[in-house]
């Protein structure tokens, strides 16, 4: 039986941005403290560059999907 401190915990960013994705919320708000846990699940995800982040003061960031966006 694995210990459930060696369980790998699922990032809530991961939720979050598939959330937003799908269109149940409007957008995410990510403060300056929490960018490398939203990195981590933002990196996983193939259309990453339809989710698009403005920043704002004191390091936040705020994410929303626009998949009309061209690259």
């Amino acid at each position: 039986m694995i210990d459930s401190r060696w369980r790998k915990k699922m990032n809530p960013y991961e939720q979050l941005i598939q959330d937003l994705i799908d269109g149940k919320i409007e957008k995410i708000d990510v403060k300056r403290e929490e960018l490398m846990a939203f990195r981590e699940a933002w990196l996983k995800l193939e259309n990453r560059k339809y989710v698009v982040g403005k920043a704002s003061l004191n390091g936040n960031v705020t994410y929303h999907y626009d998949p009309t966006r061209l690259f």
